[in-house]
């Protein structure tokens, strides 16, 4: 079929011959597949999308949009819940041919190619016995998580995902290939510690992993009217929790698995999950208040970290509609509020009520980066995930209704990954006032005509 969208056929065939991956406009056997992204509620028909399979691929494509005066979105592995990955009428560098990765055990980093998801990861370190901090299931992409800050199980224990960013290979917006580190482009390689994709299109990062032998958790449930008392006790425990202990408490829907009971299946429940960076035993000294509460389920036990990574996935093609509140504090008037919100959760869905818990390495961390969040010991993320677009705008309300309910307590800061398109303030709030003018900066260097800008964009400086 002839290319839409204006696209000159000359330019074309010779985009199909410069790149080793594919090309896709609409009409070709694979157009459709490619097109789709994680949020079922994003349906958008790009004029081009080009799945590069090498770094000389991402800049043809990039030269190609540029030439042709395509808009560009950059897909790299995983969700981009907003739905920036895909763009209507525009180009996309889809980068998930270029999912390599190299663990060096013995310099304890980690090569991941931009296109890897967290499940390339885990498994490629996982015979090593080390590992990173990752997102909180296996399907998110390494590239953008990483970008944006990277909020984790492993976090507590080993920082945030960029906190271990040693290095960085950028395509930039002129096609042009740039390594960063802390010696060269010093400013670009600190803007990459939390301003996303607004630099370049990433082929790859360095990461520094860490030893993990073992991994343990325990999962607890628990009916909703023990909820108070679970969440009160979870704070208080979090509190004084060594490095080693991140997890959160979760309002949901029982799904149907072997682990949950027949007559809790498909009813609202108050889960606690609790990770542990070390053997199980220190699981059990943690959780030992709630196993006393007397959980419905419990789960306690060593797993291996990949596998970890694979509990909660949340499948492809659902509808999403996330955001989240960074607070200062989590008393007991909050705990209520939570609660009560949390028995409002739109059912049937299968949308999540979060609490995680913060602080250790991330409160301890390098504070200079772009994350005006860091410190917060605690954030409410109202994770709504459905299937009928009839319930779209309820369950949109009550996401906002929870970040309403937190208010009074919130630090306005808000990690830019949890969230969609809620505007230019809340990506300002996101990095800080002055370190969104320090990239605003950078972006004028790198990208002064903001070829990257379906991100949570920042504006170039002028």
């Amino acid at each position: 079929m002839a290319p839409q969208y204006g696209v000159p056929e000359a330019a074309l065939t010779g985009l199909r011959e410069d790149l080793a991956g594919e090309v896709y406009v609409p009409g070709d056997p694979g157009y459709d597949e490619a097109r789709i992204v994680h949020n079922g509620m994003i349906d958008r028909r790009p004029a081009v999308i080009a799945q590069c399979a090498t770094q000389a691929d991402v800049s043809n494509a990039v030269l190609f949009a540029r030439e042709t005066e395509l808009p560009i979105a950059v897909r790299g592995g995983g969700h981009s819940v907003a739905g920036t990955s895909v763009v209507e009428g525009g180009l996309v560098v889809d980068l998930r041919r270029m999912h390599a990765v190299v663990v060096d055990p013995e310099g304890m980093t980690v090569r991941v190619e931009g296109g890897a998801a967290m499940s390339h990861l885990d498994r490629a370190c996982g015979p090593f016995h080390v590992a990173t901090t990752g997102g909180r299931v296996s399907t998110t992409g390494v590239g953008g998580f990483t970008l944006g800050g990277g909020s984790g199980w492993l976090e507590r224990k080993f920082g945030l995902a960029c906190d271990n960013l040693l290095a960085a290979d950028l395509i930039t917006a002129e096609g042009k290939h740039v390594h960063t580190d802390a010696e060269e482009h010093p400013e670009l390689f600190w803007a990459l510690h939390g301003g996303g994709g607004n630099f370049g299109v990433a082929t790859s990062l360095t990461l520094r992993v860490h030893e993990l032998p073992v991994m343990s958790f325990a999962l607890l449930l628990f009916l909703p009217e023990s909820a108070p008392e679970v969440m009160r006790t979870f704070r208080d425990l979090g509190a004084t929790a060594p490095d080693e202990v991140g997890g959160g408490v979760i309002y949901f829907p029982a799904p149907p698995e072997p682990f949950v009971p027949e007559h809790l299946v498909g009813e609202l429940v108050c889960g606690v999950m609790v990770t542990y960076a070390g053997p199980v035993d220190g699981v059990h000294e943690f959780a030992a208040p709630l196993l006393a509460l007397k959980p419905e389920v419990q789960i306690v036990t060593d797993v291996p970290y990949a596998d970890l990574q694979c509990m909660i996935d949340d499948p492809p093609g659902l509808r999403n509609y996330w955001s989240a509140e960074y607070l200062t504090a989590f008393p007991d008037e909050a705990v209520d509020v939570f609660c009560r919100r949390g028995g409002q959760i739109p059912m049937p869905t299968t949308t999540q009520h979060v609490l995680f818990m913060m602080g250790g390495a991330v409160a301890a961390g390098p504070s200079e980066y772009p994350l005006a969040w860091r410190t917060a010991p605690w954030v409410v993320h109202p994770f709504g995930t459905w299937e009928d677009p009839a319930d779209d705008e309820r369950v949109r309300q009550w996401v906002r209704d929870v970040r309403a309910d937190a208010q009074p307590w919130s630090m306005d800061a808000v990690y830019l990954n949890f969230i969609g398109s809620e505007g230019e303030q809340r990506v300002v709030a996101g990095f800080g006032a002055d370190n969104y003018r320090r990239l605003a900066a950078v972006k004028a260097a790198y990208d002064p005509d903001n070829v990257f800008r379906l991100n949570h964009n920042i504006t170039p400086a002028r």
